[in-house]
This record gives structure tokens, sequence and C-alpha cells, in this order.
């Protein structure tokens, strides 16, 4: 075992642990899974979020102070946003391309669809919104009956609770002003944005500006503060490579845990949920997977010709196994920016500045996700959404994305902005709720392999890419010794 990489490792722990939590299930033993296994799981993210702050904020200042040209910052900056938006758009249009094509939404039963529809036409006629098209069912003596059922139903859809506590957090965004994202990026107490991981941005605004001071004042003066902030950095990699050690073991705990709670004691709970939103959720990874293995490969062979399709991959293998596996960008950085310094060959001036900024605003698993969930969950409701609202899909999920949290299911949140702003029931989220997990584990993958993309395509630009075929992937985390 010591011999074999540790993408190879971590992924043998997820197949066990999905192996694990299925014999539990059929065997009645969740309970114990849940309570004696899947907290190692959480260990294991906690560990990573509480490696992944402190190393965004040392790794942007040490990045921007060591760039020593604040031109050079800016253009930096520039480049790296741009790319972000473009591949952003491009994977929202994937999404919205395959989802037109398969029509996932359209394969389920008619009876079920017209029953849906009668629920949208209640709900948009409740909240004063206008019926897409000129079809309604309420006003059909046919479906009077069934419309009178229905109405009991989709007045408890709201309550619950899982889906309240989202549709508040997205109506608090909807009521502030137009500039409040802006707003929220600088801090008023930076200790409180240290202690609150969803406020990433404001850390990278304080490291940018805490760095780009630091370009302003004399070197003997700025030179000790450089070397304890590299020292520091140095510090939190090292406590990466002693927890990615235990990574296989941790992730065969998180797998055991999250299976485990969809299952519980019926393994055939899994099967049913998983019917019923499969063609759903295979649409959402025909994309993701086009994403992987051909978007991103494109856009590295067209700027990048020094790095191969299979060199890539092998590369960033432990990140995005690990990406799989905690569903969350944020808890992946460490070793996002392990992969791409030690296995890519970017120079870690470029690594900490654009990766923890890509961790934050670049979400195209998410993006993609988003999009191809709006127009299912309008097919499924017999909605069909016009030219015009879909680019309002467009625009509404490229904005969302950079909002949402590197966190597992952040998406959800963002979907119901997204689905309010073609005039859909934002409670219709808790529809998808029983795959999401699954789906969020891929589409982080995603987030992650964009973000190593762009900053290898950075880095080749500003001329810090050495790129070592040769190298093993699995020295960069000191596993042999």
């Amino acid at each position: 075992m010591k011999k074999l990489a540790l993408h190879w490792k971590i992924l043998i722990g997820m197949i066990l642990g999905i192996i694990w939590a299925l014999l539990s299930s059929s065997l009645g033993w969740s309970a114990f899974t849940i309570n004696w296994i899947d907290p190692f799981g959480t260990i294991f993210i906690n560990l990573l979020k509480l490696i992944a702050v402190p190393l965004v904020l040392f790794s942007i200042i040490s990045g921007v102070a060591n760039i020593g040209d604040p031109a050079s910052l800016g253009r930096m900056g520039g480049k790296t946003l741009l790319i972000y938006l473009i591949t952003t758009v491009m994977a929202i249009s994937l999404g919205l391309l395959l989802v037109n094509t398969i029509k996932p939404g359209k394969l389920i039963d008619e009876q079920s669809r017209i029953d849906n529809r009668i629920s949208y036409e209640i709900w948009a006629d409740s909240q004063g919104y206008q019926i897409k098209d000129d079809i309604n069912y309420l006003q059909d003596p046919d479906f009077f009956e069934r419309a009178q059922e229905i109405s009991k139903l989709s007045k408890t859809q709201l309550k619950e609770a899982s889906v309240s506590d989202k549709l508040e957090n997205a109506t608090k965004r909807k009521q502030t002003s137009p500039l409040q994202p802006l707003v929220d990026i600088v801090p008023d107490n930076f200790f409180y944005s240290l202690s609150n991981n969803g406020l990433m941005l404001q850390i990278i605004f304080f490291a940018i500006f805490f760095g780009v001071s630091l370009l302003f004042i004399p070197n003997e003066k700025s030179q000790p503060v450089l070397n304890l902030v590299d020292g520091v950095n140095e510090v939190f990699l090292k406590m990466v490579d002693l927890v990615m050690q235990a990574a296989p073991f941790f992730v065969f705990a998180l797998l055991a845990g999250v299976v485990s709670k969809m299952a519980g004691d019926d393994i055939g709970k899994v099967i049913e949920i998983f019917k019923g939103l499969s063609w759903y959720s295979l649409t959402v990874l025909i994309g993701l997977v086009l994403m992987i293995i051909v978007v991103y490969p494109a856009i590295l062979k067209t700027f990048v010709k020094k790095i191969p399709f299979l060199g890539f991959f092998k590369a960033m293998g432990p990140a995005q196994t690990l990406a799989f596996s905690t569903s969350s960008s944020a808890a992946t950085l460490p070793v996002t920016m392990e992969c791409v310094e030690g296995n890519l060959g970017v120079d870690k001036k470029v690594s900490s500045f654009v990766l923890p900024i890509g961790a934050t605003v670049n979400m195209d698993g998410t993006s993609l996700y988003q999009a191809v969930a709006v127009i299912f969950l309008a097919q499924m409701h017999m909605i069909d959404l016009s030219f015009q609202q879909q680019i309002t899909i467009v625009l509404t999920t490229t904005l969302a994305s950079i909002g949402s949290a590197a966190v597992p299911s952040a998406g959800l949140v963002m979907l119901i902005i997204v689905l309010d702003s073609v005039g859909l029931n934002p409670a219709w989220i808790a529809i998808i709720f029983p795959v999401d997990r699954i789906l969020d584990m891929f589409r982080t993958v995603v987030n992650v392999t964009g973000d190593a993309t762009v900053c290898a395509i950075i880095a080749d630009g500003e001329d810090m890419l050495k790129y070592h075929p040769e190298k093993d992937p699995t020295e960069t985390f000191d596993l042999e010794s």
C-alpha cells in the first residue's frame, strides 16, 4: 500500500465507505455507523477548514507582497477574474444545452406532471405571479377536484423547515441594495470574518489589502513581516501533509456516514430516491463530466502546451478525490494548492493568489447544476421557459455563483434566487434535496478542476510555470517519510 498513489488510496476509502454503508443498512447497523464512524468524517472536514482559512490569509499576503510590482498584481487579478467569468458562462451554457436536449423533466409520467402543473398554478395565483403560458388547468372542469386536493398539499410545502430556512436567507438577499455584494466584501471586524467561513471574500480582501500595503513601505520594515508570514504559511502546509496521511480512513468514515444518513435501515429507500430523479441526475453528471474531460482540457491545451491531458489529471488526482468526498472547495483548498504547486509546477506567487479567489468566486460545477435544475423543475411542472427567461437564468446564475459559499450544498440557497428570477416556486428545491449531496460531490470536483486549470493558465502567461512530468504526485505530501 505504501507505493500506491494517494488518490488511489482515497478512492479505495470512498468505495469501502459506500460498501460499508449499504451493508450496515441491510443489517440494521445504520445507527452504529452514524454514531461511531460518521464523526471521524466530520473531524476530517473540520481539520481541513481549520487549516483553510489561515492558509488563505497568509498565502495571499505572501503571494501579493512577493509579486513586487503593483502593476503585475493588477494585471494578474484582471486576467484571473476574466477567465473565471468566461468558464462560468461556458458551464451554464453547457448545462442549458444538455437540459434542453435531454429534457429530463418531460420523462416523468404525465399524470405526475399534470399534478405538478396544477400545484404551480395554485402557487402562482396565491403569489400574484403571471402564468408563463396560455395553459390554465385551474379553469378546466376536468381537473377541478384534483386541484382542490392538491391545494391542501401545497399549503404545507412551504412549511418544511429545511426549505423555509433557505427561503428566508434568499429573501434577505433580495431585499438588499444592488451594491450590497460590494459592501459585503469589506469587513468592519476582521476577527469576526476569520471566525465565519462564509465570509471568505472579506478575508481575501483584507489579505490583498495587507499584501499591497507591504509593497509600499520600505523593505527593511516589510521584510520581517514577510518572513513571519512565510514561516507561518509553511507551518500550515505541513499541517496539510499530516492530515492527508490519514485521508483514506477519514474519507471512508465520511462516505459511510453520508450514505447511512440517506438510507437509514431501509436500503430500498436510496434506490427509490434515485430512481425518481435519475434522468435529472444523469443530465447534471453528463454536463459535469464534459466540463472535466472536454472543456477544461481543451482550454488548457489552447493556452498551456506543456501540460498533457493525463499529466494534468495525475497531478490533480489527490485534490479531485478529496473534493468529491468533502463536497467543499474551501476544505479542499489546502490540498489543491499543494497539488498545483508541487505537481503542476505553478509558482507559489500565482497559486497563493489565484486559487483562494477561485475557491470563492469560481463555481462552474455549481453554475451548471443550477441551470439544469431550474429547467428540469420547469419541465416537470409543464412550463416552457422562453429564450429571454433562459438568458435571465444565465445572468442570474453567473452572479449567484460568485456569492456561493465554498461549503457543501451552499448552491441550494443561490438556486432559490435563480428560480425566483424567472417566476418559479423557490420551494421546489425540496424536490431535488434527496440527490443534492451526491451531485454536490461531483460539482465540487468540477469547481476544483476549474480552479487548477485557470491557475495553470495564469502561471504560464506570467512565465511562472515549471511543469515536471516525471514527478510522482505522492511526493507532494511526504507520504513516504
